[in-house]
């Protein structure tokens, strides 16, 4: 099955579980979350004055939860609302069947935040709340009583009462989504050396893939912040980065490309050359599936479960930003396989291939796995430690890397338009 039938098909299970959940909650209670919203009750609602105070009505067309408080500098009555629509009704109107006496000068009202209401009476004189009951019977209506108070008695009383109902936390300050990257900036790249720490990935004569990756990975990063890229490495040094911080690393990063390097062994066979890999969650390739289960051991040496259990809302929306990404990452792989073979530098007989990386799942960001080499190879180890051929490799791929991001830049701003 495709990525599109797959995504289609969990499409159609987060409706199908969607609708088998509302239908068991029943028409009322699904009614009940799509508004709280009341109606103001113009006929019904008064502000009534006398010499022993002032009443304020507010006739509605169904209960909501509220709540009444003093705020001083200016001196005012606070009512929030769960939203209340005021049409049909003015403060004018309001104010004009109050009578003698009354201790408000000034009424309005209006939504302060999505779902809620604001009342905000302005008083001419101190005042105390008496009583503010809900009627929630056949005639809904909130009732508040006010009483002629002191300044000393209004000042230490004010105040917003604390509510965790009310007084819900501001919502955190995030940074503004990342967009598809344009030419407008410097393409921001993060380099993965494959393994560190505890696992020293893949041996052999002396020599491990961790040290051989951070080595390669250094000195490609110092030839593409020379072309203008700014570049981001998920480890500097010899240390464990699980899978999974990795792309954390890569999204903090804000990256518009990641690339894994690895070094591996292949016992079976002669494999020997530079391999792009992309990603391929139904690869059935016997030798990539044993690649990805070397790559993907630094977490289960430090016991971290990769078995990860998406739900059905995140997995379709994992595909769906997929479909955008997967061609991206499918054409970087084209183009830097393109750019080793045009720096007439060794690569596998299949130069492109498709294997099931972890590293290679983050649905929102392009990326692929360079295999620079096989250290079951010898003519790939001894290319390994040449200063320059890895001086050529590290070109060949900066220059793979700008080919595929101008191409990229205009294809996202012929989108755009």
């Amino acid at each position: 099955m495709n990525l599109l039938s797959r995504t289609i098909a969990r499409l159609w299970l987060a409706l199908t579980l969607a609708l088998a959940v509302l239908g068991a909650a029943g028409p009322a209670a699904a009614d009940s979350q799509l508004s709280a919203l009341a109606r103001i009750d113009p006929g019904s609602s008064a502000i009534l004055a006398n010499s022993e105070g002032t009443r304020i009505t507010l006739g509605l067309s169904q209960p909501v939860p509220f709540r009444a408080y003093m705020l001083d500098d200016p001196r005012r009555l606070v009512v929030d609302f769960r939203e209340v629509d005021f049409s049909g009704l003015t403060p004018e109107a309001m104010l004009a069947t109050q009578g003698q006496g009354t201790m408000i000068r000034d009424l309005r009202w209006g939504r302060f935040r999505p779902g809620w209401s604001r009342m905000v009476a302005e008083l001419s004189a101190p005042a105390a709340i008496l009583t503010a009951v809900e009627d929630t019977g056949d005639d809904p209506h909130v009732e508040i009583r006010l009483v002629r108070s002191t300044p000393a008695a209004f000042a230490a009383k004010a105040g917003a009462p604390s509510s965790a109902l009310w007084d819900l936390p501001q919502p955190a300050q995030t940074a503004a989504p990342h967009r598809r990257q344009d030419g407008g900036e410097p393409l921001r790249v993060v380099l993965d050396p494959g393994h560190g720490g505890i696992d020293p990935g893949a041996e052999i004569d002396g020599l491990q893939e961790k040290v051989l990756t951070l080595t390669f990975a250094r000195e490609l990063k110092e030839q593409m912040t020379r072309a203008g890229m700014s570049v981001t490495m998920t480890r500097t040094e010899d240390v464990f980065v699980p899978l999974e911080d990795r792309i954390t690393i890569a999204r903090n990063a804000g990256a518009d490309l990641f690339i894994a390097l690895h070094a591996d062994i292949l016992s079976e066979g002669q494999a020997s050359g530079a391999t792009i890999y992309q990603l391929d969650e139904k690869s059935e390739d016997e030798a990539s599936r044993k690649l990805a289960e070397r790559h993907d051991r630094d977490d289960l040496l430090a016991g971290v479960d990769l078995a990860g259990h998406d739900d059905g809302v995140a997995g379709v929306l994992m595909d769906l930003a997929r479909t955008e990404t997967q061609p991206r990452s499918v054409r970087l792989a084209q183009v830097l396989a393109g750019a080793i073979r045009g720096a007439n530098l060794p690569m596998h007989r299949h130069p492109v291939q498709k294997a099931d990386f972890s590293v290679l799942k983050a649905p929102d960001i392009p990326s692929v796995l360079v295999e620079l080499g096989f250290l079951s190879s010898p003519d790939d180890r001894r290319r390994l430690l040449d200063d320059g051929w890895r001086r050529q490799m590290a070109g060949a791929i900066t220059q793979g890397v700008l080919n595929w991001a101008k191409a990229d830049a205009a294809e996202a701003r012929l989108l755009r338009r």
